[in-house]
């Protein structure tokens, strides 16, 4: 019965989140309507919607969503090549769970973590 999911994640400034995903991640706006407050962005198979909480705390934040890949490791360096901080303690490893994984946060401290199973 379930279809989709679309995370929503906290965003102090809408223009800052849209440029980080979409300049530097590669997103795309999912629609061309401008909603206020709230943002929704999509790449290849998957959406991330953003809803706007001016008075977040990023040392505060746990938003956090798991991206499952089919390149893992291609996107990995494509991240690498376009200067994109990697979390200091999530660079590209295997984990014990047969997941090859790495993780990056955006300017909110939304931890977006990318797997392939193995």
């Amino acid at each position: 019965m379930l279809t989709e999911i679309h995370p929503k994640l906290p965003m102090r400034n809408k223009v800052t989140t849209r440029n980080f995903y979409l300049n530097k991640l590669g997103f795309q706006e999912l629609g061309n309507t401008d909603y206020e407050g709230y943002l929704m962005l999509t790449l290849d198979h998957i959406q991330i919607h953003f809803f706007e909480f001016k008075k977040l705390n990023p040392k505060e934040n746990y938003g956090q969503i798991y991206i499952r890949t089919n390149d893992i490791e291609g996107l990995y360096e494509s991240y690498l090549k376009r200067d994109i901080s990697i979390h200091p303690n999530g660079h590209l490893t295997i984990k014990p769970w047969n997941q090859k994984e790495f993780s990056l946060l955006d300017p909110d401290n939304n931890l977006l973590t990318f797997g392939q199973a193995l």
